[in-house]
């Protein structure tokens, strides 16, 4: 596909080096030549400076010739002016990122009015992901599929753990586990798991069950199995403003350290029930005086990384409860990786992934259509969610007389409200929801599985 990306910021630089890595011919569009010439010189796409909501400029980026239009600026209202001068320029599809949440029960109407393919918004995105993880805390993360009935669900081994030295077979033996694990990641290596890896301390392990099977399985390895019930948010800004919306009707307690006086009004006019403090979320003492030390969950929210970095530290050094880090910049991931942060959440990354799994669920997929995509360990393992065809080249043939390609695992089959894990004898059907992992990054059918 042809693809044109206004906006060279954090969420550009991401979606243009995943689309392109996707085979997908991407140019970006930026004001600032220096943003441009920073992506043109680390990736293989094209440039062109300019404001991509001027006629000029976006003939000069081919939108006669574009498939897909995505404004990534940091304005709003710029995106939503980019997307309507492209449809009128152009024939292709237009994406939206939206963040400021006045616009967040606009999103609906403001689509279908404008013509939008999609309205993205990375902050409310990666809100619901840190609610989702402290809905179950012993989890890192926390992917739905099949609309919720099925949960992708990545955890990390503790010193301890009942299934330290057990093989991944005795392990769903003897505790009756109906889940089904799919990755294993140990250090910088990751493997798609079999019925002989055997785990060890701090490996992070994924497992795809029912949100009951993976409630019972995890009971059953002794670990926390239920929501917290009070946070403490270092940061007020608009990932937490989404958070305070989704999580004041769970009832769990929150309170905010914020140092911008404004922010803090705000936040206190909007949700009065809530616990506001204006004072530095970067203020050892004052976090001690606000209970870091017996909250269930200390979530980093400040805009700077470095400093969600050190207090998610600090949070863990006094507190056993989940700690939650917010981190735009993955240069360092291999690093951080390494400081055994509990969860990290990745706002941009949650957007390029909404946006790939939109780019391959509209190329000729003759076999299924791709209902769900994310990056279960990121450049390495994708889990991928295809609702299946009639004419598909896997349908009514049991899974073990498949030639499937190496590495790759069916983990999940969705058919009439029931979750099938899958084993050998299973067939999938035509109308079914299957979850597939793989090391084979970009698949756009469920045909690419296969020899």
């Amino acid at each position: 596909m042809n693809v044109i990306i206004v906006g060279c910021g954090r969420v550009g630089m991401t979606l243009a080096e995943k689309l392109n890595d996707d085979g997908n011919a991407v140019t970006v569009i930026d004001m600032l030549p220096s943003k441009v010439n920073e992506i043109t010189s680390q990736i293989d796409v094209m440039g062109v400076v300019g404001n991509g909501a001027t006629h000029t400029t976006l003939i000069d980026a081919g939108i006669k010739d574009a498939d897909l239009f995505i404004a990534v600026t940091n304005s709003d209202e710029l995106n939503l002016l980019c997307c309507m001068v492209a449809k009128k320029e152009g024939d292709c599809q237009t994406i939206a990122r939206l963040k400021n949440p006045q616009y967040s029960n606009e999103a609906e109407y403001l689509r279908h009015e404008l013509g939008l393919a999609m309205v993205i918004n990375p902050e409310y995105a990666a809100a619901k992901e840190i609610a989702r993880v402290l809905r179950f805390p012993s989890a890192i993360k926390i992917e739905p599929f099949a609309k919720g009935h099925v949960e992708l669900i990545k955890f990390r081994l503790p010193k301890g753990s009942p299934i330290i030295g057990m093989s991944v077979k005795d392990m769903i033996v003897k505790y009756r586990a109906n889940v089904l694990v799919c990755t294993i990641e140990r250090g910088e290596e990751a493997h798609i798991a079999n019925g002989d890896f055997v785990f060890a301390e701090k490996d992070v392990v994924s497992i795809v069950a029912s949100v009951k099977n993976a409630h019972d399985f995890f009971v059953n390895i002794n670990y926390k199995g239920h929501s917290v019930k009070n946070v403490l948010v270092a940061g007020g800004g608009v990932i937490t403003h989404y958070l305070c919306e989704i999580l004041q009707k769970s009832g769990i307690a929150l309170k905010i350290v914020e140092k911008d006086e404004k922010l803090c009004e705000t936040l206190a006019a909007d949700y009065p029930k809530l616990d506001i403090i204006h004072g530095k979320p970067s203020d050892k003492e004052l976090l001690l005086e606000e209970g870091v030390e017996k909250v269930g969950a200390f979530v980093a929210l400040s805009n700077l990384d470095e400093e969600n970095i050190l207090l998610s530290l600090f949070a863990r050094e006094v507190n056993n409860g989940k700690i939650v880090t917010k981190i735009n910049r993955t240069d360092y991931d291999s690093v951080i990786r390494r400081l055994d942060l509990d969860t990290v959440i990745t706002p941009k990354n949650v957007t390029a992934d909404s946006i790939l799994r939109y780019v391959r669920a509209t190329r000729n997929a003759k076999g299924s259509n791709i209902e769900t995509l994310y990056n279960i360990i990121e450049g390495k393992v994708e889990a991928t969610e295809f609702i299946i065809k009639e004419d598909s080249p896997i349908v009514n043939i049991p899974l073990s007389q498949l030639k499937f390609q190496d590495n790759v695992l069916v983990a999940s089959i969705f058919r009439d409200g029931k979750v099938i894990i899958p084993r050998g004898n299973d067939v999938i059907l035509a109308g079914d929801s299957v979850i597939v992992v793989t090391k084979t990054v970009g698949l756009s059918d469920i045909a690419d599985v296969l020899r």
